[in-house]
Formats: structure tokens, C-alpha cells, sequence
């Protein structure tokens, strides 16, 4: 208890004596930090601006933060008195120790399959990532929203990132009747994806019988466009072969069912022929 108390006044007195300079160093720190948070920020939109490249200005912020952070605490050391020469030889251990620590064990840290700027779908939302931090990803939908992602949800599901891929196929779904010309029918197809400027001429428009459907032929129409005018081409390419198909003449398959009517004990008018009772006398 009283070696307790010793040491607490001991630390009273340091108080005393230094107490205005330690809180004039953590001062100095806070403001630091702050100052160096708002420079980060209005520097960051700053370079977006003038750059236009989302990884190299992350590359440069982080460098610039890291730099301004070790500048504040080195001045805030040196305020308490703390010789300039150890000052410059803790800075160097950190820094050293930093770099040997990112090059030994990078390889081994997960990395997100993004980067700032690309467009991925994951988890069945699409859109543009924004920003990402060790804890969440900021995605931009094209619908207007801002979503937080957790990160270890990303780890546990697929992504696809359209950044890696300049193009993307096409594929439309189309089901005519089996009393439908379907070679006039796949030539259709074909000439609304080469009538397309947004199409691309290799690899070269391609049309399949995907199944023999209880509806009617199941067709699919292929064509290789561009990531960012995917979603637009594809409505109007849909749109086109409806118009095209209507002067045509060619008539899409509808669901379509077929009834047998089995007893005497439903009423029927004969005109139509759907009367048990005859259907019996014929089969016999």
C-alpha cells in the first residue's frame, strides 16, 4: 500500500514539473493528426482531378499519409526533448521495419480480387467500387446507392470483376413456334447483331438451337460488346428483334397446355367437337 502510494506521487510531481509540456505534446499530436487527415482528403480529390488514375493516387496518398504521420510524431517528440539523433534513428527502425514486414509477409495477406474504380457484381449487386478500407468496400451502384460491404463477406462469396475483361458476350434468349421458319428465324438473329455498331465483328455473331422446348425452339443469340455498353445494348438488341420479328412474321412461342376431357357426365356442344360422347363413338 504504501510503495502504492509512493509511486503515485512520484507521478504527481511529474506532473507538476512537466505536466504543461506533455500536454502541449499531445496537442500537438491531435492537431497533427487532424491536419494531416484534412490535407489527405482535399489532396486526394485534388490529384482524382488533375489524374484520373483511382490506384495511383491511392499509391501516393498512403505513401504522403504515412510520411505525415511520422513528421507529427517526430515533431512531437522532439518537443518533449528528445534527442534529434534518436528521433531519426526510431524513424529509420519503423520505417525499415515496416518495409521488411510488407515484403516478407505480402504474399501471405488475402487481397481483395478488386481495385478502386472497377466494376464488379458481387452478392447480386452491380456496381463501381468507390473506396476500400481492412474492414469494408464502398460500392457505388448504378442505381444511386452507396453500399457498405464487409470484407469477410467478399472473402466467402464469388466476384466477378469486369475490369480484367475489356468485353462481354450477349447472349439472347429467344423461343419461337415449331411451325415458325427457323431458318429465316436464325437469320434474323444474326442480322440484328451485325446491323449493331456496338457488336463486334470477331469472334463473328453467332446463333444456336439451344433445345427442342415444350413451348416451341429455344434459340440463343451470341455477340461480343463492349463492358460499359453491355447493359443498353443488350435492351435495344431485345427490342429490335421483337420489331424485326413482328414485320417478319415470325411469332414467338407462348405457354400453351393440352386438355383431355375423359366421362359422360360433361356437358359439351356438338358444334365445337369436344364432346365425350362423340369421341367415344369415333374411337370405336
Amino acid at each position: 500500500m504504501d510503495q502504492a502510494f509512493s509511486e503515485f506521487h512520484k507521478f504527481g510531481d511529474l506532473l507538476m514539473v512537466h505536466g504543461k509540456d506533455i500536454v502541449t505534446a499531445l496537442a500537438i499530436l491531435v492537431l497533427g493528426l487532424i491536419a494531416t487527415q484534412w490535407l489527405i482528403r482535399h489532396a486526394r480529390q485534388g490529384l482524382r482531378k488533375a489524374i484520373g488514375k483511382p490506384q495511383l493516387v491511392d499509391i501516393l496518398m498512403l505513401s504522403l499519409n504515412v510520411f505525415l504521420i511520422m513528421l507529427v510524431a517526430a515533431f512531437t517528440l522532439l518537443y518533449i526533448g528528445v534527442p534529434a539523433l534518436i528521433i531519426r534513428r526510431i524513424l529509420v527502425v519503423v520505417l525499415l521495419g515496416g518495409i521488411g514486414l510488407i515484403v516478407l509477409f505480402r504474399p501471405y495477406l488475402p487481397t481483395l480480387p478488386y481495385k478502386v474504380g472497377n466494376t464488379v457484381e458481387m452478392g447480386g449487386l452491380l456496381g463501381k467500387v468507390e473506396a476500400t478500407t481492412f474492414l469494408h468496400t464502398r460500392l457505388r451502384t448504378f442505381d444511386g446507392r452507396t453500399l457498405f460491404i464487409p470484407n469477410r463477406m467478399v472473402f466467402n462469396d464469388i466476384v466477378s470483376n469486369y475490369h480484367f475483361t475489356p468485353t462481354r458476350q450477349i447472349r439472347l434468349y429467344v423461343t419461337i413456334g415449331y411451325r415458325e421458319d427457323l431458318l429465316k428465324a436464325k437469320a434474323l438473329l444474326i442480322r440484328v447483331l451485325k446491323e449493331d455498331p456496338r457488336v463486334q465483328e470477331k469472334p463473328a455473331p453467332t446463333v444456336y438451337v439451344i433445345s427442342l422446348a415444350e413451348n416451341g425452339v429455344y434459340l440463343s443469340a451470341r455477340g461480343w460488346v463492349e463492358n460499359q455498353k453491355f447493359f443498353k445494348a443488350r435492351c435495344e438488341l431485345y427490342e429490335r428483334v421483337k420489331l424485326l420479328f413482328d414485320q417478319e412474321g415470325i411469332g414467338f412461342a407462348h405457354p400453351q397446355r393440352d386438355v383431355h376431357l375423359y366421362g359422360r357426365s360433361v356437358r359439351c356442344m356438338e358444334q365445337d367437337g369436344l364432346c365425350p360422347e362423340k369421341l367415344d363413338n369415333e374411337r370405336m
